[in-house]
């Protein structure tokens, strides 16, 4: 083991694996340490064969026009177009078979499936074909076992899904008079009667209870007479089981917290008119195409708010993430569970984490932000940039007293509690404004900035914990009362000094001669559905030494469906190299949107964000980190496994490996340690070595280009600049072993690379004689008297002679377990 204690060593034994520290200098000394972290989850093995036996001859497909028309058009047009058999039009009976329609769907021969979708694509008025998507989730499962799209290293029938509320108890209300009611149960209320926690008792005895508001909640149902409500105007079923009731709970669940006006477990609207979409089956399963039909029939029937308790990763299956910007565009506004993946970081949860729709968070009564509830940042923007805040709300999540199926009350946890939460919340503001004015003022936007401007800041918690804090019901109201249509930026303030809501910002001042620092606001325009960037971005000091920061904005030019994003990359320029104190300023942006109905003139507003920032002068190299955030690929667009193959309910890497999201530890660990840590967003030839004093390559699944390589060996040998690699593992019998065959998109699913690519790791460091293995190692190790477990690392196969390799007597549990490879690659010789 390394003779001195090294200031990282904590948090090495804690997260990282297979540890490879090089410097080269005058006198070469390699020191080589091979650590890992259990993660909280991991890949599935599949059972091929049994898959195969399985797998449909023919299979569901979404054809998306570029205009709407009666299903009978689209389908008249595909038959008069299509010369090739082998596909037929699946009619949809359902409440939205009577409006016009965008898309159909097809079942295609798994025979013919490419030739027919590029001559279904290459029609003039298909926009494009995808899988009809199957979403699996789970709604009730119990405590810690709840489960998502995969369960015991299996994929579960359906879409890639996370899990979302689960049971804490029932508890069973009959009428009893109120001499028998005992204290414990008093009590009991006391601490359930979420609304009360609201102040929603204040605006309904202002008259103010959710009336003539169409509220749409996509869940599992709800039975026709429950006693807890008083207005249930409509239930659809979207689903291909011939009922509209709730057998599973959850809907009638969720409906309770928004709109029921039983006394022992209240909703905050209950006057809010309940449209009850079905559309999940009994078994927690439903398909894009139900979704899309759903939602088109949501635009046509004009609904008001809509509550969707669901979440996943997959923030590109672009035929549900484009009607949810459709839906938001025809101002409908959407509340979302942001994720119960908590308490890992850069878990949130399509759709809510769209800057169009409400992402909610989920707390507990001591406003501490709950275990389970998702944390950000967005992962869209990564790798190249970086991520927005969200959730945008929090509000309690934890035991909170909703309808039963059996017209008792019970206590359910999870972000999909907290959603409806919110929901109510938004139903009951919606009602304060005047019916015949609703839709002049009210839309995703302004009642987003109505949220976010009322809520109470949490002491406690981080941006991309609480986004902009607890539901503030009343402070929302104030703001609504008086509200005119403008733009706004969220957040409003990045304040250094303000930490921990600003982190990671208020962890690492900024300096000269550093990479970047991205901060990504999200632009709210009340104004309108559209809206334009009128002018670019300016920044303006508030004294001389502002003028060292320097900005570089990229925006939405275009901000539809009412909001943008307005990034700064903040740098402080080379002759403050020495400067040390606080800079403050503003930054502006002017909006403008199209006149609303009835008006002439154009509207405007010009939107503020405030920075307050530290500097300090520029450390030394050695005290400087670059982390590659480069080579990082996460899932989707493909099927990267996780990195440790212990915990088998998640098979997917999805969680951005960014030093802020899964990696955060580490980051507050190093900057603990004194170091200061940026982001490479480049490739490796895009930065000067001689400023830094490491170079960090972790959890790594893309390849290297030539001249990487070579700028990064005169780099090592010719600069000194000392590399960190944390490899994980590669194996590619277990690769194929964990591949699966996906009824939904019928394809096989294969991993793209191991826990890390391996072969393009050897690839960099062949040029100093290092390589690295196949094996997949386990155990319990101890160093410097730390206890930790060694999961799913790879070994180490080639060191220079004269280097200092540690060993420890691991288990090897890949499929290839009687041999030893090195992980050959195209420009690499075996070496023993």
């Amino acid at each position: 083991m390394v003779a001195s204690r090294s200031p990282f060593a904590n948090y090495f034994l804690l997260v990282l694996v297979s540890f490879c520290l090089l410097r080269f200098g005058d006198r070469i000394n390699y020191e080589t340490l091979t650590l890992t972290l259990p993660r909280t989850n991991t890949t599935a093995v599949s059972d091929v064969n049994d898959v195969v036996d399985r797998e449909p001859a023919r299979r569901n497909y979404i054809v998306r026009f570029v205009e709407y028309k009666d299903a009978e058009d689209h389908r008249a047009y595909l038959q008069g177009k299509i010369g090739l058999d082998g596909w037929e039009w699946i009619e949809r009976r359902n409440p939205a078979a009577k409006f016009p329609t965008d898309f159909g769907v097809v079942a295609i021969d798994d025979s013919v499936r490419t030739a027919l979708i590029e001559e279904f694509e290459r029609l003039e008025l298909v926009k494009d074909v995808s899988a009809d998507l199957s979403y699996s989730r789970s709604v009730l499962a119990e405590g810690d076992d709840r489960v998502g799209a995969f369960a015991d290293g299996k994929k579960r029938p359906g879409k890639i899904f996370s899990s979302m509320s689960y049971s804490e108890g029932e508890c069973y209300a009959t009428a009893i008079s109120n001499s028998t009611i005992s204290w414990n149960r008093q009590l009991l209320m006391q601490r359930y009667q979420v609304t009360s926690f609201f102040g929603a008792r204040g605006l309904w005895e202002k008259g103010y209870t959710g009336a003539k508001v169409k509220m749409a909640i996509f869940d599992t149902g709800i039975r026709a007479n429950h006693p807890h409500f008083r207005n249930i105007k409509e239930r659809t079923n979207w689903t291909n089981e011939d009922t509209l009731n709730d057998n599973l709970g959850h809907g009638t669940f969720v409906a309770g917290v928004i709109a029921g006006q039983y006394d022992e477990c209240l909703g905050f609207a209950p006057d809010t008119e309940i449209y009850a979409f079905r559309v999940f089956t009994d078994a927690q399963v439903s398909y894009t195409s139900w979704f899309l039909d759903a939602f088109n029939y949501a635009i046509a029937t004009n609904m008001d708010v809509l509550n969707l308790s669901i979440g996943g990763p997959d923030y590109l299956d672009l035929p549900f993430v484009e009607k949810v910007w459709e839906l938001t565009a025809n101002n409908i506004i959407m509340v979302s569970a942001i994720g119960n993946d908590g308490p890992l970081y850069g878990t949130l949860n399509n759709p809510a984490d769209q800057s169009d729709v409400i992402g909610v968070g989920g707390i507990d009564y001591g406003d501490h932000i709950a275990s389970f509830s998702s944390r950000g940042m967005s992962t869209w923007e990564i790798p190249h940039g970086y991520g927005r805040v969200k959730p945008d709300v929090v509000a309690y999540g934890r035991e909170i007293m909703g309808s039963s199926i059996s017209a008792n009350c019970k206590s359910l946890s999870g972000t999909s509690v907290a959603s409806p939460v919110v929901a109510g919340v938004v139903c009951l503001l919606v009602s304060v404004i005047p019916e015949h004015d609703r839709k002049n003022i009210l839309n995703p936007a302004s009642m987003k900035q109505a949220l976010v401007e009322g809520a109470a800041k949490l002491p406690d918690a981080n941006m991309y914990e609480q986004g902009a804090g607890r539901v503030h019901l009343l402070e929302s109201y104030e703001i609504l009362k008086s509200y005119q249509p403008r733009a706004s930026i969220f957040p409003s303030i990045l304040d250094y000094m303000d930490c921990p809501y600003s982190w990671p910002f208020c962890r690492q001042p900024l300096y000269a001669g550093a990479m970047p620092v991205i901060f990504n606001a999200t632009i709210l325009n009340g104004m309108g559905v559209l809206g334009y960037v009128e002018s670019p971005p300016t920044w303006h000091p508030s004294d001389e030494e502002g003028n060292l920061l320097s900005i570089r904005f990229t925006y939405s030019e275009v901000i539809w469906p009412w909001t943008g994003y307005l990034a700064l990359h903040m740098q402080i320029k080379e002759e403050a190299a020495l400067f040390s104190g606080e800079i403050e300023g503003n930054v502006t942006v002017k909006i403008y949107s199209p006149p609303a109905q009835g008006e002439k003139n154009v509207r405007r507003s010009t939107c503020v964000l405030q920075l307050k920032l530290k500097v300090v002068p520029t450390p030394p190299r050695s005290k400087r980190v670059l982390w590659d955030q480069f080579h990082s690929i996460k899932y989707p667009p493909g099927y990267i496994p996780r990195d440790s193959l212990d915990v088998r309910n998640d098979i997917l890497d999805w969680h951005g490996d960014h030093l802020h999201t899964n990696f955060h530890i580490m980051f507050n660990m190093l900057r603990d340690a004194g170091y200061y840590v940026e982001t490479l967003g480049s490739p490796l030839t895009c930065f000067d070595a001689h400023q830094y004093g490491t170079l960090l390559l972790v959890d790594l699944e893309d390849e290297y280009f030539k001249e990487e390589i070579q700028k990064l060996r005169d780099d090592v040998i010719n600069t000194g600049l000392g590399l960190a690699v944390f490899a994980e593992w590669y194996n590619v019998d277990t690769m194929v072993k964990m591949r699966f065959f996906d009824d939904n998109t019928r394809s096989w699913w294969t991993p793209v690379t191991g826990g890390a690519n391996i072969p393009a790791l050897n690839d960099l460091l062949a040029p100093f004689g290092i390589a690295f293995g196949d094996k997949i190692l386990n155990g319990d190790f101890s160093i410097d008297g730390e206890h930790s477990r060694y999961a799913s690392g790879t070994d180490i196969v080639r060191f220079p002679a004269g280097g200092y390799v540690h060993a420890f007597p691991f288990m090897d549990s890949s499929e290839s377990a009687a041999t030893q490879n090195v992980l050959l690659t195209s420009g690499m010789a075996k070496v023993r």
